[in-house]
């Protein structure tokens, strides 16, 4: 009963930040979803101390980049191809697919990369060597998702089911990059 009370006071608190300052409560979202998302790829992949470092990279990240990237994509996406247009469903997931998909790779690959203070030529190198595979196991992982996202979810709540969601990818990328930060070292 008090887990229902609690569970709900919290969707109407959010709810009332989506309603006043929406940007910035989807940033603030993938802020802390990003983190914990890396906290968890830390405890998996079975790091001897946590590195709050690597937390405050991703949750700069989705505070950043990812929360009000999603934000205006989310809101552009139902202008450029409304929900009762022709063919919507596909439509919206191949825009979603083919130019949203990419870019934030591209960005996070990129931009965490020099948040560890690679060098621009580094972390050039690595977004080249990763990126295709990275790309193809994204449009594996993520297609069903933004399908159900973004043709079935409410628009003002589709950055939260996306970060939800996002928690798992980003165990999976840290899980990877540490893998291959520990096979070059």
């Amino acid at each position: 009963m008090l887990a229902a009370v609690i569970l709900d006071k919290g969707i109407r608190s959010y709810n009332g930040c989506l309603f006043t300052r929406p940007l910035l409560t989807k940033a603030c979202t993938s802020a802390c979803t990003a983190a914990l998302g890396d906290f968890l790829g830390q405890l998996i992949t079975k790091q001897p101390k946590t590195n709050l470092i690597s937390m405050a990279r991703y949750a700069s990240f989705g505070f950043v980049v990812t929360g009000p990237l999603a934000h205006y994509f989310y809101k552009m996406l139902d202008k450029i191809v409304p929900p009762t247009a022709y063919g919507a469903a596909l439509k919206r997931l191949l825009v979603d697919r083919f130019t949203f998909a990419p870019l934030v790779l591209l960005l996070s690959l990129y931009i965490l990369s020099r948040l560890e203070g690679k060098s621009h030529e580094t972390c050039a190198k690595e977004v080249k060597a990763k990126y295709w595979a990275a790309l193809k196991m994204n449009w594996k992982v993520w297609t069903p998702v933004q399908y159900i996202n973004i043709n079935y979810i409410p628009q003002q709540y589709r950055s939260l089911f996306a970060n939800l969601v996002a928690v798992f990818w980003i165990m999976y990328l840290t899980n990877k990059r540490r893998q291959a930060t520990a096979k070059n070292n």
